[in-house]
């Protein structure tokens, strides 16, 4: 797992969310960005990690970020989470590992003793320049916000 680390430049991507829509790193030139990794829409923590970004959306937004949260579901399953939970932030549907490549979130993980290949749960802030300024390797999945804002 080769993880981008501060100072490195975020590789060019594009990815579809939730409602088919496609997005691009270019999307966001000149403006403060936080990606969020999940490993899977609508689990319990990570669902309590997007809502707790959504409940300090307003916070993050007067600080001058915007928020964009990639996992490997579907566009259906992100829509669903999305709706269900009406986040005000865009979802990839990263089914083809675009964008968790890019970052370098996806490797071994160790969950009950099984070891398995999977999506970390990283959040990278990203500057106007595409590079990286802050990388969050521990989330705390109810108290997120609190974290990217120290």
């Amino acid at each position: 797992m080769n993880t981008l680390k501060i100072g490195d430049k975020v590789p060019s991507f594009t990815a579809k969310d939730q409602d088919g829509t496609t997005i691009s790193l270019e999307d966001y030139k000149g403006k403060k960005l936080i990606v969020f990794f999940y490993p899977k829409a609508s689990t319990p923590g990570c669902t309590a990690e997007a809502c707790n970004l959504r409940d300090n959306y307003k916070e993050l937004q007067a600080e001058g970020y915007e928020l964009l949260g990639v996992s490997a579901d579907s566009e259906t399953r992100q829509a669903k989470f999305k709706s269900k939970y009406e986040f005000p932030f865009p979802l990839l549907a990263d089914e083809d590992h675009t964008v968790i490549n890019a970052f370098g979130v996806w490797g071994p993980k160790k969950f009950m003793g099984r070891e398995y290949d999977g999506i970390h749960r990283k959040t990278f802030v990203v500057d106007g320049d595409a590079l990286v300024t802050k990388v969050i390797d521990k989330v705390k999945t109810k108290d997120h916000a609190a974290q990217l804002l120290e």
